[in-house]
């Protein structure tokens, strides 16, 4: 009954803000390490972000300055706010379980990002 469900894509202009979220649901969402990933067209998910259960966070190079991952361990959710989005960021976005690695097999259904120039 394990479940992530991404919200927040859309369609923005270049230089627009975004802030996606991902409920969690069916599992021990404090205890486990959450990451944002993104898929580009025709390209595999890339890990965007992560953040670990007591709060510590790292990015990927493209992220770093730009996004920040967040959690709230009693909503269960995990946020990702986007500033200064490009059209390079234009991607579905979906969260993923990092740890424990029994979890790691669950994703979300993903949420559409587009960027226009």
């Amino acid at each position: 009954q394990a479940q992530l469900v991404e919200s927040g894509g859309g369609l923005v202009q270049s230089g627009w803000s975004l802030r996606l979220s991902c409920a969690a649901s069916g599992f021990d969402f404090s205890k486990t390490t959450m990451g944002w990933y993104r898929a580009p067209p025709g390209k595999e998910r890339e890990l965007v972000a992560r953040i670990f259960g007591a709060g510590r966070t790292d990015y990927t190079d493209f992220a770093q300055g730009r996004f920040i991952i967040s959690r709230n361990n009693v909503k269960r959710t995990v946020d990702l706010q986007m500033h200064s989005l490009t059209p390079e960021d234009t991607a579905v976005y979906y969260c993923h379980v990092l740890w424990p690695a029994e979890l790691s097999n669950i994703w979300g259904q993903g949420t559409q990002v587009t960027v226009s120039s």
